[in-house]
């Protein structure tokens, strides 16, 4: 086995997730089977209960593992299926080492950060890098080991010792670094800085490693002159210096690294005996389409978290994915679903236009109403071709999406609701053709009509890894446009929720116009719906299909 360590430095944010499934793309074009595991210094067992703001969106892994966006990176781009072990956190690594101990497995030992821990992660990653990744089950022969967050950061230095000491364990010719760093442009100057790179090289050498390679993030490609005083001052070759330069889109990043041989750099230092592709033609294909493209399509995503984009990245890069495929340019308009709901009937901005008189307040009190915003949301609303509704958790902007539904249905707006955004479908419709003016979700509060209701093997007291998670089978109807778009009778995707359609409910909404026809395989979970109007593109999924989207087969 080998492996490849990408560490970064400077700053966070420069992209080693990208720049490490960039390689892999390159790797597994040479012929050459690749895994990734990603390691998150942070004290959390895993990403399932973190904010998207805080930590950008969570990846959820067909054995249900809750897991950092950059997972969903590397099996987009290495067209992979990662396990929840592929992602280690210091949460997970301590727990095992404190479980062991507390069965007595160190023998009386004083138990250490050296060497107990660092042999725990050791042994983790031994252990990973060997499992299958891929339909075919064969073993991969490269793991790509991304490190996060920055060299010299506290929480990742047990991590740095433990692949310090990894690196002379494997010996040499199976072990590369790869260091990712910042080259920043002084404005004033206009002038690619050098120093960052060279301090973090610095601080990166206290730790015991030195890179083989050392990738520059920078606005404009490197100057030769850059280029060599980075080479001289990190004590690496010029052509081991390489430069990842800003471009229109990620998927450019294998192209750029494949003009600079980095494939062939990566073999020679791991002693693969294996030719780098001379070019990824249907890779440079799919980036040509994306660049080409000239015909835009105007889709609005109406959620609660659409001040950082990266909390529904799974979803921009799956409808990026579909636009590419009908050489289509995706133009993406967020709608914040709180602008979307009118102001409250009494007190200040009351004479605002009521869109829909539901009996049942979304809106809280200290939600300030803003004219200008809510008149732009509806706006933008209205000015798209279609309209997506994700998922999401807790009662702020429900309103708002219920009103999104509404207008998308009464319209017949192409719609598409996924996991809250179908369950606000559902209400929608039980509260405006059912005439259920209650109808809600137990989740946003107690109704005498519970259209969604919490599953009853699920825990309202541990939040960590205790929802409907992984993937599971679907069922589906023939006669149904969820049929016809997966041209199958069933399908398996990823789920990540703790509420579901209340089954009792469904008669009657099917009754009405709204079919359900995907469901679970025992038929008790609603897991598609959809109107019985032919004509109209209406669809909601319980589960998450943007997880398991690919750009294409590398």
């Amino acid at each position: 086995m080998k492996y490849i360590l990408i560490s970064g430095g400077v700053v966070s944010g420069l992209g080693k997730g990208i720049t490490s499934s960039s390689i892999g793309v390159l790797l597994k074009a040479a012929g050459v089977q690749v895994t990734s595991i990603k390691i998150d210094p942070y004290l959390n067992t895993d990403a399932g209960t973190m904010s998207p703001y805080e930590h950008g969106e969570v990846f959820v892994l067909d054995d249900g593992g809750e897991a950092d966006l950059d997972l969903g990176n590397y099996e987009r781009f290495m067209n992979v299926n990662l396990s929840k072990d592929h992602n280690i956190t210091t949460g997970k690594v301590y727990s095992k080492v404190i479980e062991k101990e507390r069965r007595g497995d160190y023998l009386g030992k004083t138990v250490q950060v050296v060497p107990h821990v660092t042999d725990e992660l050791q042994m983790w990653i031994e252990r990973v890098a060997q499992l299958p990744v891929t339909d075919s089950k064969e073993k991969p022969e490269v793991c790509l080991i991304e490190l996060g967050g920055t060299v010299g950061d506290i929480e990742s230095m047990v991590f740095l010792e433990a692949l310090r000491q990894f690196r002379f364990r494997v010996g040499a010719g199976n072990f590369c670094h790869v260091h990712v760093s910042l080259v920043p442009v002084v404005h004033a100057v206009g002038q690619q800085k050098t120093k960052p790179t060279q301090h973090g090289i610095m601080t990166l050498r206290s730790t015991g490693h030195s890179p083989d390679i050392i990738c520059c993030r920078a606005t404009k490609p490197l100057t030769r002159e850059i280029t060599r005083k980075i080479a001289l001052s990190c004590m690496v070759p010029a052509s081991h210096v390489v430069s990842i330069h800003d471009c229109k889109n990620i998927y450019h990043v294998p192209l750029i690294l494949r003009k600079q041989r980095v494939p062939e750099l990566v073999l020679e230092i791991l002693k693969i005996n294996k030719m780098a592709a001379e070019s990824i033609s249907k890779w440079t294909a799919m980036v040509q389409r994306e660049d080409n493209a000239k015909k835009e399509v105007s889709i609005a995503i109406v959620g609660k978290y659409t001040g950082l984009s990266d909390s529904y990245l799974s979803v921009i890069k799956a409808l990026k994915h579909a636009a590419n495929s009908l050489k289509l340019k995706l133009v993406i308009k967020w709608v914040e679903s709180t602008n979307l709901e009118p102001a409250p009937k009494t007190g200040a901005g009351s004479e605002s236009p009521q869109v829909s008189p539901f009996s049942t307040p979304f809106r809280t009190a200290v939600d300030i109403f803003e004219p200008k915003e809510y008149q732009k949301a509806w706006r933008d609303l209205k000015s798209c071709q279609g309209i997506l509704i994700p998922g999401g958790f807790g009662i702020r902007g429900v309103l708002g999406k219920v009103l999104a539904v509404e207008y998308a249905r009464s319209n017949k707006i192409p719609f598409f609701g996924i996991c809250l955004g179908m369950q606000v479908a559902v209400i929608e419709f039980a509260r405006n053709v059912l005439g259920l003016e209650d109808a809600n979700s137990t989740e946003f509060g107690d109704t005498k009509n519970p259209v969604v209701i919490f599953m009853p093997e699920g825990s309202k007291v541990r939040f960590g890894g205790t929802m409907r998670l992984g993937s599971r089978r679907t069922n589906i109807e023939k006669d149904s446009l969820g049929h016809r778009l997966y041209q199958s009778s069933h399908v398996n995707e990823r789920h990540r929720h703790r509420y579901e359609v209340n089954p009792d409910y469904v008669p009657k909404l099917e009754a009405k116009g709204l079919r359900f026809t995907g469901k679970s395989v025992d038929g008790k979970r609603m897991e598609i719906t959809e109107l019985k109007d032919d004509n109209h593109f209406f669809i909601g999924v319980q589960y998450h299909p943007e997880f398991k989207s690919r750009p294409m087969l590398v």
